[in-house]
């Protein structure tokens, strides 16, 4: 029976069906066991939403199950990999296609993102130092950037994918820099225009295909994971042209373990749609004879903190959420836990990184930089 073949494929990740740990999945609908082996992760994520199942440390599941190599185990038939397709021979992340995860996405609403994150709205991973207080390591993470990227008065940083421009209002704050930001979330721009008043800040309804002028200082986070692997030579290749000789610039982006064509279809479906996660390999090619790979910053345990605290402030903001909102309904609640809580657990497994990648112009001979971080 498919029941007793999937308990017993838990059981190798010392995950019990109706157990009592805290990691243990409680199923609430028999039907459970045939869509899980049908649909593997999405049927996990879908039936989730739709209340068949339950667990009281979803994040802790996770880990175990990535942890184990049961998704080694357990093949895909054809219904199911015929979802990874699109990826493979499409470019599903065109210029024309740009704006999807932005309407879809970045632009749900900032009163859900706001309930989440912190006042300075950093959608993407914190550097934890000593304290777990989230606020203190967001800002810890935007002055590690800052610090990486050696900015000074005076120089024009090109922000790639600013979201609601708290990187931005940081460098020109603390450093004295001018910010250009491009971004294509309407919602986001809005919101970064009127932070930044005053400031000499200036933000672009632009795809970073378009971007030609040239700047001292690049940075972008959080946005590589919605390049797509058959644009990441064009995305590299608009950073060098746009980046002065001895300019920096540092790349922060999640990444996977292996080289891959398409995102989990239970991401792309709920979460980011024509989203893909780079590799190492991917990124150091696509970098090829246009930069030299100065540092590379493995960030990947403070991202499954990160996600557990957004976790903890969308669980306390959810009743006001829902009340005062009624496109959130319950299926959303348990959709979005399930994103934050699912993904704590593939960083916490090692599974998925985050990366920070200074990277200078390639220029033979040149003088490897002085280190200020």
């Amino acid at each position: 029976m498919i029941s007793k073949t999937i308990q017993k494929m838990l059981a190798e990740a010392d995950i019990r069906v109706n157990g009592s740990r805290p990691w243990d999945i409680q199923v609430h609908d028999e039907r459970w066991y045939k869509r899980l082996w049908s649909e593997k992760s999405l049927g996990l994520g879908e039936s989730y939403m739709d209340g068949w199942w339950d667990c009281e440390r979803l994040d802790a599941m996770i880990h175990r199950l990535l942890s184990s190599g049961l998704e080694k185990k357990v093949r895909g038939d054809i219904s199911y990999l015929i979802r990874f397709l699109p990826g493979i021979f499409f470019n599903l992340q065109s210029r024309v296609r740009s704006r999807i995860i932005a309407e879809r996405h970045y632009d749900l609403g900032n009163d859900l993102f706001f309930s989440f994150l912190d006042p300075n709205l950093q959608y993407s991973c914190a550097f934890f130092q000593d304290k777990d207080d989230l606020d203190q390591a967001q800002r810890n993470k935007m002055e590690l950037i800052a610090r990486k990227l050696d900015l000074a008065p005076e120089e024009h940083l090109l922000d790639i994918g600013c979201g609601w421009g708290g990187l931005a209002r940081y460098a020109a704050e603390n450093y004295g820099c001018q910010v250009t930001g491009v971004n294509i979330s309407r919602e986001q721009l809005s919101y970064a225009k009127k932070s930044c008043n005053g400031l000499p800040v200036r933000f672009i309804d632009q795809d970073y295909r378009s971007i030609n002028e040239e700047y001292d200082k690049i940075v972008s986070v959080g946005m590589f994971e919605h390049v797509g692997r058959k644009n990441y030579r064009t995305f590299m290749q608009v950073a060098h042209d746009c980046l002065k000789e001895e300019g920096i610039f540092l790349l922060h982006t999640i990444g996977h373990n292996k080289s891959r064509r398409s995102c989990d279809p239970w991401i792309a479906k709920y979460i980011f749609p024509v989203g893909m996660l780079p590799s190492m390999a991917q990124i150091s090619r696509s970098a090829e004879r246009l930069f030299v790979l100065e540092d590379v910053h493995n960030l990947g345990p403070h991202y499954d903190k990160t996600l557990m605290a957004w976790n903890r402030n969308f669980q306390q903001a959810w009743p006001e959420l829902h009340n005062n909102n009624g496109k959130y309904d319950s299926r959303f609640k348990r959709m979005w836990e399930y994103y934050l809580l699912s993904c704590a657990g593939a960083f916490r497994a090692r599974y998925i990184q985050l990366w920070q990648i200074v990277m200078t112009r390639y220029q033979s001979g040149r003088k490897q930089p002085e280190c200020r971080f």
